[in-house]
Parts: structure tokens; C-alpha cells; sequence
């Protein structure tokens, strides 16, 4: 395609389309001047034969990353090696997402010409009408020819009905956004310090839309992102379960009868004081998963309130013992080598772990990272002792516990290092000790 401005090149991996879907959906509506063409890098070879067809037309060339904390080290070699086989003058890299809004600096220094700082639809509009040309574009952080950290300051945040939750025009579906941020700031979590500590919802209608479209599509199958299912449509912490039924009747509806609704399942979950019989036999009543995942994190009162997560593990077990009387198959998740957690913490979600799975519930282990962006981010990285792994090891070959927590202590330990390379700014870190968790009062 000749006569193009601006080519939009897309490293396209399948652990963050949903966000490029987003992106996508703002701008197939947007009206602008430029003379833009979006394309998929589905490989490394494949991004760098995108910007060298570009080139060629004579457009500007901005080469568009999204990735969270655990994948930035990996990526920023894979960087490099787009470099190697297609670069030039008329070609910037831009990273956005959790990782590049928390730390933009360490993300310019590992090789990305900008980091795009909070929500991308907005910063993406901007630059589009900007041809690519950033420096005037709110909401990104790049270097000058001197070398100087420049910030643009924030970009507009918008309400979610502003923006559509997928692409029509490049066929591209995924789960739909309904509730972006969080009033639960737990001191792990990026989505509240990314979003802001409180909720903003789509709209039911705003929804039936987008559901009413995937029918159109061919697709039967309607399911959501959202921090915290059963906090949808309100702004406390107590749930409104007549919106949640509301937006559940609705998609229902809208999907027709060959079609399905998922809620409460992956890849969102339910907070354990929000379980009731009157939420639970909603989901039962309009939706077709018969498990939900419930947010538990430790089996430790006193994990749980330094974590700040605003409940106990009396209510852990409480939801747990509600959805197996009600029929569903529950995922727990729970967070191994959490910031000051000591032996008898370690014993107490050991405890628990081994409790609920007696009840019929899977857990999701996890690993503690510390992630940037996050009150915990210069805490010390999560690690699992010999004698935790043992117990662990025995749950998954009973099939009680599943997931990709070893993986992440090696993830852990890099973002560790890497906040300890880049300190915040005007901030004394406070570094917790390190211990082995086998002596009693540990880490």
C-alpha cells in the first residue's frame, strides 16, 4: 500500500492480544488525517519484515510492545534482534502496558525508544493524529538528543463505553473489559497503582453491544476481564448483585441459545467475602461455567493484613465450603514467599491449602514477585523452601494443586535485581531482611 504516513507494526504475541485488541478498537473509530496501516508481527522475523516493507513505502514506522513485569528481560533481547535485521531513522519502538507505566525509565534503558506511561487508547489516538511524531503526545516518556529523561505528563483517562472492548474492523475478540481499577489497593497487585484505587465500569447497554456483535460474528462464547467479578457496578466493596444479575441477563440474552456466559471463571475471579448463595446461584442460574476462582493469597491472618487485602481466611473457607455446597469445582489461588512471611505463615497456608483441598477445591499456586508499580516492589523476591516444595509437590500429584510457580521464583529473583539497579526516585527502600523461612520468625 503506497502513500502511507504512518505504519503501525504490532509485536503481536499471544500473551497480551487482549490489549492490542483495545487499542485496536479505539482506533478503528477514530477519525484522523493520517494515512495509517496497522500490521501483525506474529514472530520476530516477521515484525522486522513489517518495518522493512514500511520503510520501503516511505512511512513513518512505530513498532508497538505490550508485556507485563515477569517477560520485559526476555524481550528487550528479542528487541535487539529486530534491530539487527530492520531499523533506520524513520523507525521507534514503543513499549506500554503494566511494566513500561511503572518503570519507563528502565524500559528506555533496555532499549525501547518511549515507554507509553498509563491507559493506552488515548496515547494511541494522539499519536496517530501525530503522524508518530511523540513529543507532544501526553502520556509517554522518552530521551532527548542529550540524553535527558522527557515526560509528557498524563494522558486523558476516559470512561470504558468511550473505547470498544475488541476490533471489529481487524476481526480480532477476546474477553471484554467490564471494570477497569480497583478499590482494593493490595500492596502485590498492579492494577490498582496502573488504573487507580476505584472502579469505572462498562455499561450493561455498552456490553449488550459488543455481545450482540460477537453473535453476528459466529461466536458463542461471552466472558470478561475484571479484577474482581462480583464488584461490578458498584463503588464500594460491598457487591451489587442487581447489577451483576442485570449485565448477566443481559449478555444471556444476547448470546442466544447455542451460545455461553462465563463469569466468576477465568480469566477473572471472585474476592471470597463476595461469595454467597444468592451470587453463587446467579452464575448458576445465567452463566455455563460450573467453576469459579476465588482470590484467597495465604493462610495467614497476619499475611493478609500486611498484603492489605481486606479480608481473612475465615472467609476463604467460608466461600470455598459455599460453592462446593453449591456444585462448583473451585480454583484458589494462593501466594507462596509473600513479603515478611515466617514458618508459621508458611505452616498456616500449608494448612489451609491441604484443608480446602480436602473440601474439593484445586489451588493455583503462586510464587511472590515483586512486582514495579506496586507499594511490595523493593521487597525481597518470593522463594519456596525445600520442605514447602515437598508439600507442594505432593498436592499436584494428588491433582489438588496446579500452576506456573516455580517459573516465577526465577522471575522473582530478576525483578528484584532490577529494582535494586533503579531505586525510586526520592525514596528511602525499605529492603526486608532475607532469612532462611526454615528458622522460626523467618523472612
Amino acid at each position: 500500500m503506497g502513500g502511507l504516513d504512518l505504519v503501525l507494526v504490532l509485536r503481536y504475541r499471544k500473551a497480551v492480544t487482549y490489549g492490542f485488541h483495545v487499542l485496536l478498537g479505539a482506533l478503528e473509530e477514530h477519525k484522523t488525517t493520517t494515512r495509517f496501516d496497522v500490521r501483525f508481527g506474529d514472530t520476530p522475523e516477521s515484525t522486522a519484515q513489517h518495518i522493512e516493507t514500511a520503510l520501503a513505502e516511505g512511512a513513518r514506522v512505530l513498532v508497538l510492545w505490550s508485556f507485563y513485569s515477569p517477560d520485559a528481560a526476555g524481550l528487550a533481547q528479542e528487541l535487539a534482534e529486530i534491530r539487527k535485521l530492520a531499523d533506520g531513522p524513520g523507525v521507534r519502538h514503543v513499549a506500554g502496558g503494566v511494566h513500561a507505566t511503572a518503570e519507563p525509565v528502565q524500559t528506555l534503558d533496555a532499549g525501547w525508544d518511549v515507554a507509553a506511561v498509563g491507559e493506552g487508547e488515548t496515547i494511541l489516538l494522539r499519536l496517530v493524529d501525530a503522524a508518530g511524531a511523540y513529543a507532544q503526545v501526553p502520556g509517554l516518556v522518552y530521551r532527548d538528543e542529550t540524553g535527558a529523561v522527557v515526560r509528557t505528563g498524563r494522558p486523558q483517562r476516559r470512561p470504558l463505553d468511550d473505547f470498544r472492548g475488541f476490533s471489529l474492523r481487524w476481526d480480532r475478540f477476546n474477553a471484554l473489559e467490564i471494570t477497569r481499577g480497583c478499590v482494593y489497593a493490595c500492596r502485590f497487585c498492579q492494577t490498582p497503582f496502573m488504573f487507580s484505587a476505584k472502579f469505572r465500569h462498562r455499561g450493561i447497554a455498552n456490553v449488550r453491544w459488543h455481545v450482540d456483535r460477537m453473535r453476528e460474528r459466529g461466536l458463542r462464547d461471552v466472558r470478561f476481564i475484571t479484577p474482581t467479578a462480583l464488584s461490578y457496578g458498584s463503588q464500594t466493596e460491598e457487591p451489587n448483585l442487581a447489577a451483576v444479575e442485570e449485565l448477566l441477563a443481559s449478555c444471556r440474552e444476547g448470546i442466544g441459545p447455542d451460545g455461553r456466559v462465563f463469569f466468576g471463571s477465568f480469566p477473572s475471579e471472585i474476592r471470597p467475602e463476595h461469595v454467597s448463595r444468592a451470587a453463587l446461584r446467579l452464575v448458576r442460574r445465567y452463566c455455563a461455567n460450573t467453576n469459579i476462582i476465588v482470590g484467597a493469597q495465604s493462610g495467614s491472618d497476619g499475611v493478609l493484613d500486611a498484603a492489605k487485602r481486606g479480608h481473612g481466611v475465615e472467609e476463604v473457607r467460608r466461600a470455598v465450603r459455599l460453592g462446593v455446597a453449591e456444585g462448583f469445582g473451585i480454583n484458589v489461588d494462593m501466594i507462596f514467599g509473600m513479603p515478611g512471611e515466617d514458618r508459621r505463615d508458611v505452616d498456616a497456608s500449608l494448612r489451609l491449602a491441604r484443608e480446602l483441598a480436602e473440601l474439593g477445591a484445586r489451588i493455583h499456586a503462586h510464587t511472590f514477585m515483586p512486582l514495579p508499580g506496586t507499594p511490595w516492589r523493593d521487597a525481597p523476591p518470593g522463594d519456596v523452601d525445600p520442605a514447602t516444595i515437598r508439600e507442594v509437590d505432593r498436592l499436584s500429584q494428588r491433582g489438588a494443586l496446579y500452576g506456573h510457580w516455580q517459573k516465577q521464583r526465577d522471575h522473582a529473583a530478576r525483578l528484584a535485581a532490577a529494582a535494586q539497579a533503579y531505586p525510586r526516585p526520592g525514596r528511602s527502600r525499605t529492603i526486608l531482611p532475607t532469612v532462611p523461612v526454615t528458622d522460626a520468625g523467618g523472612r
